[in-house]
């Protein structure tokens, strides 16, 4: 569900010390997970085991306070000094578990309940790290949040479609494909057809719908907007490199290069200086260069 991501890399230095610690024990939590799923179960006599074992691992520490484990210790100490609440996490475990065995989603409606357990967990812990500013509530800024996640889940769905194939996945709604016309057949051909080039459009338009709605909710956070909002770019730009090479989500991997997406940190630097108060752009008070 996660992946390594150069994209995450890149946007999560423009977070303050303080708060980039806390990302990396929600991503390391969030990776032991994953990696149950899609590396390797070692210990256990199934990937289903050790992922309910995980799960058992964070009740426990939920109820206890305290864990055995050095990376459920640090998500725990995130997940108290943040108040992040204890049920974000629920869609997680079951979204894993959906993972052994989905391998392709009849409608959109099934993509979206598939990434409230992995994109949306994600997008609501990094604002509760974050935090809202006033007058904004953590009721309004959410949605926003979920937007986001989705958006840029959505945007790595189609940059991986020929990756996503070769190992047996299709995040593409099988609902959309018979619309346009396209076929596994097609996916396996690895061909850019019309019915596929119509398809990406189409389900280009909607991942922009989520951009949009996530945009305002950057600009509600207490802290770390800079680099939320880079992010919005850096991913945002798959669809943009989609599109530049005609399509090809086969043979290439999309993505802004390490010049542009410096050219669009310091494009959301601009918006939220002019947008909003930037003194908090970094709790810790360090500069805002990209040393």
């Amino acid at each position: 569900m996660l992946g390594a991501s150069k994209n995450y890399s890149f946007a999560s230095r423009f977070l303050s010390r303080t708060k980039q610690q806390h990302v990396e024990a929600l991503y390391a939590f969030l990776r032991i997970g994953d990696d149950r799923v899609d590396v390797t179960h070692r210990g256990f006599a199934s990937p289903l085991e050790a992922i309910a074992d995980w799960e058992q691992t964070y009740w426990r520490a939920v109820e206890t306070g305290g864990s055995g484990h050095p990376v459920m210790r640090a998500y725990l100490s995130t997940m108290l000094a943040c108040g992040i609440p204890v049920e974000t996490m629920t869609p997680y475990f079951r979204a894993m578990r959906e993972d052994l065995t989905v391998t392709r989603f009849p409608t959109f409606g099934d993509l979206l309940h598939y990434m409230e357990g992995s994109a949306v967990v994600v997008g609501r812990a990094m604002t509760y790290i974050l935090g809202v500013r006033p007058p904004y509530t953590f009721a309004q800024t959410l949605p926003r949040a979920d937007s986001l996640a989705i958006a840029m889940q959505l945007s790595n769905f189609w940059r991986d479609i020929g990756q996503d194939w070769r190992i047996g996945r299709v995040y593409l709604p099988q609902e959309d494909m018979a619309h346009f016309g396209v076929t596994e057949a097609d996916l396996a051909a690895a061909c850019v057809t019309p019915g596929l080039i119509r398809l990406l459009e189409f389900e280009f338009a909607r991942t922009e719908t989520y951009y949009r709605d996530a945009r305002p909710g950057v600009y509600q956070l207490r802290t770390g907007r800079w680099g939320v909002l880079v992010s919005l770019e850096v991913y945002r730009a798959i669809v943009t490199d989609i599109r530049r090479h005609n399509y090809d989500v086969f043979t290439r991997r999309a993505g802004a290069t390490r010049r542009a997406k410096l050219g669009l940190a310091l494009k959301a630097r601009w918006s939220i200086h002019h947008k909003c108060d930037d003194s908090t752009m970094f709790a810790d008070g360090r500069s805002t260069s990209f040393s």
